[in-house]
């Protein structure tokens, strides 16, 4: 008997820590993409898995991703001053920055969002499922994602799914089909941390060395 009110309490414990809204913290995520076209897919299975470390702080968030056949990227949110920084260091282009403002009013035509009807418990947070299709330059995208929203941190992925979409995305698998060919991406999060983060890390000053990307 003790035992099983030892056992209760431990699982109502975990419970109460995983529902507790996280608002700083780190999550390792990863994307993999593949392709029945077994001409893409060998293109693709060069490239690899993409890992992304995601740094979270109240309104900001930072993400870097370092592949050997795209490089590095940095790409830092700032949600409450409705900025946006994106650092490549491309192994063709160089060192490049964009910066831009992110638009209370952005065109959301051509893009659906429905609440579906699963729900999941992804690394101990509950989720609730999304369907989204987009419509762009002929191409279009469906998106099944699950969402939490015990995590407080923008989504690069997800700015422009409107008011219907609520939550960060623990995981999320897009399907897309472009000149007949098929592409299935999927971007799930790995781990999740609850530690303190710098401010530096979500300094909207490009480097030094980087250079304006044309046209941005």
């Amino acid at each position: 008997m003790k035992k099983l009110v030892f056992l209760l309490l431990a699982t109502f414990s975990i419970s109460m820590v995983a529902q507790e809204k996280l608002t700083e913290g780190v999550m390792a995520s990863k994307m993999t993409m593949s392709s029945p076209n077994e001409e893409v897919n060998a293109q693709l299975s060069m490239v690899g898995d993409i890992n992304i470390i995601t740094y979270f702080k109240e309104d900001k968030t930072r993400s870097e991703t370092n592949n050997p056949m795209s490089g590095e990227s940095v790409t830092i949110i700032d949600a409450k001053a409705k900025k946006m920084l994106t650092l490549m260091n491309n192994p063709m282009l160089g060192k490049k920055y964009m910066a831009t403002e992110i638009e209370d009013d952005a065109d959301t035509s051509g893009i659906e969002v429905s609440k579906g009807d699963e729900t999941k418990t992804i690394l101990g947070y509950e989720c609730q499922e999304y369907n989204v299709t987009m419509n762009a330059e002929g191409t279009t995208v469906t998106m099944d994602l699950f969402t939490t929203e015990q995590i407080v941190a923008s989504s690069e992925q997800t700015a422009k799914f409107g008011d219907d979409f609520k939550g960060f995305p623990l995981l999320m698998t897009m399907k897309m089909s472009q000149q007949g060919m098929d592409l299935t991406m999927t971007y799930e999060i790995t781990d999740i941390k609850k530690e303190a983060v710098s401010d530096d890390k979500f300094d909207m000053t490009p480097p030094e060395g980087y250079e304006k990307m044309e046209g941005m």
